[in-house]
């Protein structure tokens, strides 16, 4: 370049050609240059520049928006608009910004802090003093003045923080040199500044007393103390404790000795951090570590040696089970974990449950993602897209993910981080060779105890006298163990609580009940624990015993205090003493308040005993119980948070606790999100014991929360397993309502093909058993399948079907009972009024917009009667487009704001969407073109995220923006086509 340019960061972001200050243009397009000059000459792609101004929520115009900035980026900062020179380079994915160390003031800051450092190392205090004192001059303010957003904050602290080591580091060098008075009054200034900042605090206690001031010197740190114990509930640092020990004691060598209190190198800022930095939760999810932990020094001095360098870290921790994996990667988590200040994440794979699935990928990512703040709602479907936004969320932090039994590198695989700086552990059984030769996993093997570490196991559970007095005993109790760290524990938990028994009583009981968990072998391992889980076992009171055996039924992975009761038939109170019995002998864990869960090894010995010790009718007995209880439980909340026909069921076996809810919506909403796993599994488990009837039930009640949630995929598959067993059954009534399901499924997966046969299949089959209610039901999904399929006319007759069958039966449930309850009201009403909406709809579809305009009315009068936001946002939606397309354009503006207002009441992200999306057809007809704009782009932001439909669903916004952004083309007005199969009615 011939002329001399200068940029600042340290400060507001600006730039001048020779002293000629260029204009940067707006807020944005000065991030886009930021971002570059951060990079320091070196290439930033384009992914990460969209990433640094809008966030991992970027609309699809994001790149072409990046691209008008870098073009007008580059205009300003041509010399004398001289073209063949370019200062931002394109590359093969990217853009590099081509300037020289010397003509940005963070790169001059680097080389003085590096200049600092070479002089600190050779104990020149006055030119470390010099060059950061000429380093901090370069500082203009908070840096990245002016620009917005997670990425500018996330730069500006760290920068800041280097700014703060900076000027820690040069006050410690000038406190070395003498200048004590001046320091002092600015470390008073800098402890204001920074009140929990004990490095500033501790230097100002420092100069204090080298001025003379001892009592002052020791105030400062009690207002410390009493700071960091009324904000954060700390006391202060060692350091700073250490300052004031000396100060007390009047340390003569403070007076001499170097201040050495600030860190002791000068950290450099690292050449570039170009992805934001959320301001998502810090999640903290290790589980408690075992608190008697020995052995196992070479693995763990292996890993840190391993973990030593920048670059994104996976180790991959196998082992036989019960070798105490889990132990070992939490008690190593937790000793590194303050590397890692931006969270630990923890998910338990289930890889080798003994009774239910391995956790597939996809919900562990959205697990993991709701976490880290992600909206449930929001997340994608496609497990890339999932692992693709998991990625992007921890680009630039530190972050530590242990991924607990995991049953293969498939499942492993979408969950690895693909930011330096973070690890990922992960344990097995399995060895994971795929994911140690194609993801560089660094393996580590768990074999038993040594027979040294295996007696430290045991004097330390036990006392160290008793385990001297019968070495001999101690010796076969390890062997009779083999060395396993589980079984050691359960041995050890017997001695303990039974002090009376000799240890040499123990390892007898062992020699007599050798004959072992089969599953336990592993090579060399001739050994196994059942005898040693039977202590445990053989000490627990019969009611005790039973549950536990019969917990081995439990679908998994966890259970509650009323599935429990309900399992063994037994009361509340006495279920929950029996589980505190269960806790206290550690054949169960209360992972979390309320509920229950046990280690797989123990699950395999419980489902041992239920087969020996348990006739085949009473376990027949607890399992229909057990999924009674989820069965009934669900029919429960379903009628508080979802408007669909109930099915008829069978009454609930004797001693089965059906969960409760009360009026409470949000109560029975929560129920569904916390038994989600169990539901699944249960399913499951119904399916394989030929439980038909609960299999097909199961699925339908679980179907408004899987549908809700965009858990599209379980919901389809769960159907799938339900149709087996209705097929098994013979029962048309079961088969309808799983086509209808399936009908649902796959109209929201843009399968509309499909989803029409299951809807037709579905109507023919309810008509063929006279269930009328249903059939109507199933008419309204046709009707919004057939509109999904470009078929009006089909989709006008089904509504119109679907009102008059509503209009029958509920005249037909008006004439068979003269006392119907306000909730059965109040479901017919809201009935009539989707009823009402779709006829209206429909008849807009074919031109027929003043017939749509008078249902729509007669609907909204309902919903607001109702007070039902869902449907008043639809039906508010419908008015507006039949008002559009008659030409009253004041009239849709008006009615699309109030669906966009009512669909943020319910907060369905895809129905705020839809309609901003006419809200913004109607601004452009009403000559409004920048208010169109601002509707559009939020549409188009929510349907990015959301996902779902694809590219066929983002274009004609696309379109409509990229037309709009030329003023040379016209943009024709296309009303938005209605969106994917509307899931079952839901009231907020």
């Amino acid at each position: 370049m011939d002329e001399q340019f200068r940029f600042a960061v340290l400060g507001p972001v600006r730039a001048w050609r020779s002293s000629a200050e260029i204009d940067l243009g707006p807020p944005q397009q000065r991030l886009v240059l930021a971002a570059l000059l951060l990079a320091e000459g070196s290439q930033v792609v384009s992914s990460e520049l969209v990433e640094a101004v809008w966030g991992c929520e970027a609309p699809a115009s994001a790149f072409g928006v990046l691209r008008t900035y870098i073009h007008r980026l580059r205009k300003a900062l041509e010399p004398a608009g001289d073209t063949t020179v370019s200062v931002i380079r394109s590359t093969a994915d990217g853009y590099q910004l081509r300037i020289s160390p010397q003509e940005l003031d963070l790169s001059s800051f680097r080389e003085l802090l590096a200049q600092a450092e070479q002089a600190r190392c050779a104990g020149d205090d006055q030119g470390v003093a010099g060059f950061l004192q000429e380093a901090l001059s370069l500082w203009r303010g908070t840096a990245l003045a002016g620009v917005r957003g997670d990425y500018a904050q996330a730069q500006r602290q760290r920068l800041e923080a280097l700014r703060l080591s900076a000027q820690a580091i040069r006050i410690a060098a000038e406190l070395s040199l003498g200048d004590h008075s001046e320091a002092a009054a600015e470390l008073v200034r800098l402890v204001a500044e920074h009140p929990l900042d004990e490095r500033f605090r501790e230097l100002l206690m420092l100069a204090l007393y080298r001025s003379g001031r001892q009592a002052a010197a020791l105030d400062t740190y009690r207002e410390a103390r009493t700071l960091l114990a009324n904000e954060l509930g700390v006391n202060p640092g060692p350091a700073l404790q250490t300052m004031y020990q000396r100060i007390l004691r009047a340390d003569t060598t403070l007076t001499t000795s170097p201040a050495t209190t600030a860190p002791a190198q000068v950290p450099a800022p690292s050449s570039r951090n170009p992805v934001s930095a959320g301001a998502s939760p810090v999640p903290a999810q290790l589980p408690p570590g075992l608190p008697v932990f020995v052995g196992r020094d070479a693995e763990l001095a292996e890993l840190h040696e391993s973990t030593s360098g920048g670059t994104v870290v996976v180790s991959a921790v196998s082992g036989t089970a019960g070798v105490g994996k889990t132990a070992f990667a939490v008690h190593w988590a937790r000793q590194v974990a303050d590397r890692f200040p931006d969270g630990q994440l923890y998910v338990n794979l289930r890889g080798f449950d003994p009774v239910g699935p391995p956790v597939s990928p996809q919900h562990a990512l959205r697990t993991v993602l709701e976490s880290l703040g992600a909206d449930a709602h929001r997340l994608p479907q496609n497990i890339d897209s999932l692992a693709a936004r998991f990625r992007t969320l921890l680009t630039g932090k530190r972050m530590l993910l242990l991924l607990d039994n995991a049953r293969d590198a498939a499942q492993v695989r979408p969950l690895l981080p693909g930011a330096p700086g973070c690890l990922a552990i992960v344990t097995s059984r399995s060895r994971l060779p795929g994911l140690v030769a194609v993801d560089g996993a660094h393996p580590v093997d768990l074999d038993v105890l040594s027979v040294p570490e295996a007696r430290e196991l045991l004097a330390r559970r036990l006392r160290t006298g008793r385990i001297e007095a019968e070495p001999q005993a101690v010796e076969e109790i390890i062997s009779r163990c083999a060395r396993l760290p589980l079984a050691l524990a359960v041995a050890a938990a017997r001695a303990a609580t039974r002090p009376a028994l000799s240890l040499a009583a123990i390892a007898a009981e062992l020699r007599e009940n050798a004959d072992g968990l089969d599953a336990f072998h592993d090579g060399d391992t001739a050994a196994d624990i059942r005898a040693v889980f039977s202590w445990s076992y053989q000490a627990l009171t019969p009611d005790a015993a039973r549950l536990f055996r019969f917990l081995a039924l439990h679908p998994g992975p966890d259970i509650t205090l009323p599935a429990a009761a309900g399992l063994a038939a037994l009361p509340l109170p006495r279920t929950r003493q029996l589980l505190t019995e269960l806790v206290q002998v550690h054949l169960l864990e209360e992972h979390v308040p309320g509920r229950y869960t046990s280690h797989d090894l123990l699950r395999t010995y419980a489902t041992e005993l239920t087969h020996t010790l348990d006739p085949p009718h009473e376990v027949q007995a607890a399992r229909r119980r057990i999924l009674d209880h989820y069965l009934h439980s669900a029919r429960e909340a379903l009628t508080l948070t979802g408007e669909r026909a109930l099915i008829t069921m069978a009454p609930a076996a004797e001693g089965v606790r059906v969960e409760t809810f009360g009026a409470d919506t949000d109560k029975a909403a929560a129920w569904f999100t916390a038994e989600q796993a169990v539901l699944l599994a249960a399913v499951e488990q119904a399916s394989a014991h030929h439980y038909d009837v609960h299999t097909w039930q199961l699925a339908w009640a679980m179907a408004n929360h899987l549908h809700w949630r965009g858990l599209w995929q379980e919901h389809e598959a769960v159907h799938h397993t339900a149709m087996a067993a209705a097929r098994r059954l013979g029962d048309l009534t079961a088969q309808a309502h799983i086509h209808h399901g399936l009908s649902v499924v796959t109209a929201a997966r843009d399968r509309g093909d499909e989803a029409r046969v299951h809807a037709e299949r579905a109507i023919e089959l309810f008509t063929e058993v006279d269930d009328m209610r249903a059939r109507a039901e199933c008419s309204r999904t046709l009707s919004r399948v057939a509109e999904q399929q470009g078929d009006p006319e089909t989709a006008l007759a089904a509504a119109q079907q679907y009102l008059a069958l509503h209009r029958t039966y509920a005249d037909h449930d008006r004439d068979d009972t003269d006392d119907t309850d306000d909730a059965d009201d109040s479901r017919g009403l809201r009935a009539t009024a989707v009823a009402l909406n779709m006829v209206g709809w429909s008849h807009s579809q074919l031109g027929q917009h003043q017939q749509a305009l008078d249902h729509c009315r007669q609907a909204l009068a309902l919903c607001q009667e109702l007070d039902c936001s869902t449907g008043a946002a639809e039906t508010w939606g419908n008015i507006g487009y039949a008002h559009h397309h008659l030409g009253h354009y004041e009239q849709a503006v008006e009615a699309y704001r109030n669906a966009v207002d009512f669909s943020r009441r319910g907060d369905f992200h895809w129905m705020i969407a839809e309609a901003l999306t006419r809200l913004g057809d109607a601004h452009l007809s009403f000559g409004q073109p920048n208010d169109a704009r601002t509707a559009w782009v939020e549409a188009l932001d929510i349907k990015e995220q959301l996902g779902a439909g694809g590219a066929a669903d983002t274009e004609p916004l696309r379109t409509r923006l990229c037309r709009l952004a030329d003023p040379g083309d016209s943009v024709t007005h296309v009303p938005a086509p209605r969106p994917n199969l509307l899931p079952p009615q839901r009231t907020r």
